[in-house]
């Protein structure tokens, strides 16, 4: 799952603005993609046996960036994944995420779509895309469509993270909704190979999945099966592939009610008609080290909110089979 566009062996104080074009030269794609790094990160975490990651679809990071950088510090989040920030290189906010003492990875072409991770520990290992993932251009086929700026992964403190926007859909039967399960089939082969050269390493996939895997996970009225997206047998298979290859839904067992998504219209958050759709999927050896994790329904309120709300998980890295000698 490292294959994409693999960026290793540079620190922070290394790179202040790289460039990294995507792999080929395929058409409509924007050769922008970047990995950001500032050369100092106040504050910045050196490897801790505890740490806290968190993902949030902020639906633009330049109009909420006061919000989640506030965010960030109360609830001392070590590492979030973002999704739809909608913005490029030039136009993300890295003085505030950099005063904040964290650190930023991303990988954003236009107005649409986006991903980022920001980290309070140093980002490793950084890859744009993944093997295999499919393009989109509307009215469009074949094999070299323009790839979106949906998933970015890294390493941090030794776990493997991913923050991924899955593509919506937009309705059964529309070129959209193929597009979507063949995302996903990609990115389900490309992390069964990565698991399968790792066995021993903790890696989560995190983020927006546009899915709802249960029919408790739907509380919004307009959604009906049979007619929607989202809820659809084709959409819940593939995001049951994702777990038939390891992977668990690391909250759900502690938070098994709640939702992660509520729209703007009909008063839907009030009302409580919500989608449940952010997840955090991980391995064994993730999900073993899981001892907390939090749905932050109040980001929900308050004067120009996201319509998702951040999901958080925390972590204990020590190894129980510790085999140094004891000390009495």
């Amino acid at each position: 799952m490292r294959s994409g566009i693999p960026v290793s062996g540079v620190t922070a104080s290394q790179v202040t603005d790289r460039r990294v074009p995507p792999t080929g030269s395929r058409s409509g794609e924007d050769p922008s993609s970047v990995l950001v790094r500032p050369a100092v990160v106040p504050g910045a975490r050196t490897s801790l046996d505890a740490m806290r990651i968190a993902t949030w679809n902020v639906n633009s990071v330049r109009s909420r960036v006061g919000r989640i950088v506030d965010w960030l510090g109360r609830e001392e989040v070590d590492v979030l994944a973002m999704q739809e920030i909608k913005c490029t290189e030039a136009q993300f906010p890295m003085e505030e995420f950099g005063e904040a003492g964290y650190e930023v990875v991303l990988h954003g072409l236009n107005q649409w779509n986006g991903v980022a991770i920001a980290s309070r520990f140093p980002i490793d290992e950084v890859q744009i895309g993944f093997d295999g993932m499919p393009g989109f251009l509307k009215g469009e086929e074949g094999p070299d469509l323009p790839l979106e700026a949906r998933a970015i992964g890294a390493t941090v403190n030794g776990v493997r993270v991913w923050s991924l926007y899955v593509p919506n859909g937009r309705a059964l039967g529309d070129p959209h909704f193929d597009y979507k399960l063949d995302w996903l089939s990609a990115l389900t082969a490309a992390t069964r190979d990565w698991m399968a050269q790792h066995p021993d390493d903790p890696i989560a996939l995190t983020g927006d999945f546009n899915i709802a895997p249960l029919d408790s996970d739907v509380g919004d009225p307009t959604f009906v099966s049979g007619v929607s997206t989202h809820i659809s047998p084709p959409e819940r298979e593939a995001f049951a592939a994702l777990e038939a290859i390891g992977l668990s839904d690391v909250v759900r067992p502690l938070l098994p009610e709640g939702f992660t998504f509520w729209d703007y219209k009909q008063l839907r958050f009030p009302r409580n008609e919500g989608l449940r759709i952010d997840f955090v999927l991980g391995n064994h050896a993730f999900a073993d080290r899981v001892t907390g994790a939090t749905i932050h329904r109040n980001e929900r309120k308050g004067d120009a909110p996201s319509d998702h709300v951040p999901v958080s998980v925390d972590l204990d890295l020590e190894i129980d089979d510790d085999d140094r000698p004891m000390i009495f």
